[in-house]
């Protein structure tokens, strides 16, 4: 299967998203899903094209993807407005 990395990255992404949705009080869930999506696209970048420290065809990759979704939720819920 050839884009297995890809499911999975997307897996990790809702799952943060849903369990960040559910830690927060159910505030949206298309929100925190656009979020992290976003951070996981950036940690792929990050660790494909800025640091190289994986290729595409690499599992590796997924974890900076996973952190990098998790760090743009955090920062997402310590910088909204919660008026």
């Amino acid at each position: 299967m050839p884009y297995a990395q890809i499911a999975a990255a997307v897996a990790i992404a809702l799952a943060l998203a849903g369990v960040a949705d559910m830690l927060t009080g159910r505030r949206g869930f298309f929100a925190t899903a656009l979020v992290s999506g976003v951070g996981a696209v950036a940690g792929w970048f990050l660790a494909v094209r800025v640091f190289g420290v994986a290729t595409s065809q690499q599992w590796l990759w997924l974890a900076w993807s996973g952190i990098a979704a998790a760090l743009a939720l955090g920062t997402f819920f310590l910088f909204r407005n919660k008026r």
